[in-house]
């Protein structure tokens, strides 16, 4: 027989919960078929940017493969792209 390992874990008391917060988690526990507490660790991890456990990083991703070329912008951008020769004696 295996012996399952469980993860280390913590517990809280989480007081002052406004009714209305308490009534959508209930709803969505009874809902999804699941206990309050599974549903309020649900609600933890998406709130701390975490689905099943794992970190979700929201980065710069969606933007690959995005650019478009765009002369003005190039325009603009080419006097940053200029080395001042006096600044760098």
């Amino acid at each position: 027989m295996r012996k399952r390992i469980r993860k280390p874990t913590k517990q809280y008391t989480i007081r002052g919960v406004p009714l209305d917060v308490d009534r959508k988690l209930r709803q969505r526990a009874k809902g999804e078929g699941k206990s309050l507490n599974d549903v309020a660790l649900e609600v933890l991890k998406e709130a701390a940017g975490m689905e099943n456990g794992k970190r979700v990083y929201h980065d710069l991703d969606h933007l690959i493969g995005t650019w478009e070329h765009d002369p003005a912008f190039d325009e603009v951008i080419a006097d940053h792209e200029r080395i001042d020769e006096e600044l760098w004696r």
